[in-house]
């Protein structure tokens, strides 16, 4: 080429980053496009490699929309950007839920979130007692096949573990999956009721009534959910459980919730 015809040439280098990233598309005037891998913008033609048929072509730059080609252009390097910020995000998510979970002690049971800090709530005995002679049962044992009502009970009417916001946010460590929640505790006579139960002995079966409250639910790991409660918790007694509907076999990290009630039409947060 004669010298001065690169002082007149205005050359436009576009190239991919990657042999991964798909071709470039070269748009004619005529609307169709052709495949190209790179291609120069000299002064009356231009000329780029085919990617169908790897090899170098010119072609006059009077039949190419060079407009639609470099918008094209732009929008594809935009979406690639966009695409390498979420796949960014994505991966730190990813990062951010392993170290959650790796924060959180391998032993299975209920740990509450507060100031940065976990602490393991103590699992709470219960035992399950007839209202027909109020006998006294442990909650693993069977229960007698007599129709009737009864109550898992925990002694005392107030947990040992104090929790003082209305918002507790927890960690349970399940050993297997299994339906879990919170739970509202009815203070009873020195006692806490934590579930009712019906006694049905044709059937065999015992059907299990806990005042479950709606709460949100997070996997983060296996067998591993953070879950905090869907409202403010009003003062009083409560349980995070772990239980197979209506097998009698509920565990039960039992708190009394001791926040102060937010002032009518405020909020706590």
């Amino acid at each position: 080429m004669r010298p001065g015809s690169v002082r007149l040439a205005l050359v436009l280098f576009f190239a991919l980053v990657s042999p991964s990233i798909a071709a470039i598309r070269l748009y004619l005037k005529d609307g169709t496009y052709q495949e190209v891998r790179e291609y120069q913008v000299l002064a009356d033609r231009v000329r780029f490699y085919s990617a169908e048929r790897s090899e170098w072509e010119e072609v006059p730059l009077s039949l190419i929309d060079l407009s639609r080609t470099q918008a094209e252009q732009r929008r594809e390097i935009e979406d690639r950007r966009q695409s390498a910020k979420m796949q960014e995000a994505e991966n730190g998510a990813e990062k951010a839920a392993r170290q959650e979970a790796d924060s959180v002690p391998e032993a299975s049971g209920a740990y509450w979130v507060h100031g940065g800090n976990l602490t393991a709530i103590p699992q709470g005995q219960s035992k399950v007692v007839t209202n027909k002679r109020r006998s006294v049962l442990k909650a693993i044992s069977p229960i007698p096949m007599v129709a009737g009502k009864a109550d898992v009970e925990m002694d005392g009417e107030h947990s040992p573990t104090r929790i003082d916001v209305a918002d507790p946010e927890f960690y349970l460590r399940l050993d297997q999956p299994e339906r879990f929640g919170i739970i509202r505790l009815t203070p009873k006579k020195g006692k806490r009721v934590a579930e009712k139960l019906t006694i049905v002995p044709v059937a065999e079966q015992t059907i299990e009534d806990p005042d479950l409250i709606e709460v949100i639910r997070k996997q983060v790991g296996e067998n591993l959910y953070k879950l905090w409660p869907m409202k403010p918790l009003a003062p009083g007694e409560y349980a995070v459980v772990e239980y197979t509907e209506n097998e009698l076999n509920m565990q039960i990290w039992d708190f009394s919730c001791t926040a102060t009630p937010a002032p009518q039409g405020t909020s706590d947060k």
